[in-house]
């Protein structure tokens, strides 16, 4: 039998999509507590739950005291950000998605900031390229590389000086590439991956898309591979 999903993820679920379509405005003072919970018929218990889930969406925020309440968040691009950062996370912990799936969605959505990089980068683009390079040349640990790693990807993304990709990137390389990092690091060869970057490098100095779209899909192959490679091994443990 399936399961359903909890009243308190429903009603914020159902809060959320009124905010996103504009019904809750910045500001808005949501109904208090007892009122919300006669409307969804539920307990004041439930209603908390939902509205910190809310809040920890940064959809919401509390006050105490006579005026306080709960209202609709003024919501920054930042914010914004993090909050799909924090979702794009969880979905990935929860186990919700295969690696291959997770990894061709991420690459592919990178793909589609090559050609924009290319024509739009700038000289302190291919300088923070070169910086998360020179990290990840150091012997560093695997925390610091994983980092310096997430922060080369970054700064591909943001050269193509788009903020609604970077938007929809930031879940795909801040939440996935850690993962695959962490699900590959025992058979990465760190060499292998810094010269695929450094092509890229070229590529964008070049200003040439296309090769960046290569080297990326040839990323993508080594990062299943390596994946495939090491469930091979711990299944024949």
């Amino acid at each position: 039998m399936a399961q359903h999903e909890p009243l308190s993820t429903s009603i914020s679920d159902g809060i959320a999509a009124r905010i996103s379509a504009g019904d809750l405005l910045a500001g808005d003072r949501l109904p208090s507590e007892t009122d919300l919970a006669e409307l969804f018929d539920c307990s004041r218990a439930t209603v908390r739950e939902a509205l910190k889930r809310l809040a920890a969406r940064n959809l919401i925020r509390t006050a105490r005291g006579a005026a306080g309440g709960a209202f609709v968040n003024d919501l920054t691009y930042a914010a914004a950000l993090d909050a799909h950062v924090a979702t794009s996370t969880l979905l990935l912990s929860m186990n919700a998605v295969d690696f291959q799936t997770a990894a061709e969605a991420r690459f592919a959505l990178e793909r589609a900031c090559a050609d924009l990089a290319a024509a739009n980068r700038q000289a302190d683009d291919l300088s923070a390229l070169d910086l998360a390079i020179s990290r990840l040349s150091d012997p560093i640990g695997d925390v610091a590389f994983c980092a310096a790693d997430v922060a080369f990807h970054r700064a591909l993304v943001d050269a193509a000086r788009n903020p609604v990709l970077s938007y929809q990137l930031a879940g795909a390389v801040e939440a996935m590439q850690p993962l695959m990092n962490m699900l590959t690091y025992a058979d990465r060869d760190r060499e292998t991956i810094l010269a695929l970057y450094r092509r890229i490098v070229v590529a964008l100095d070049a200003r040439s898309g296309a090769e960046i779209r290569g080297v990326l899909a040839d990323l993508e192959a080594l990062m299943i591979s390596l994946f495939n490679a090491g469930q091979s091994r711990r299944n024949a443990r």
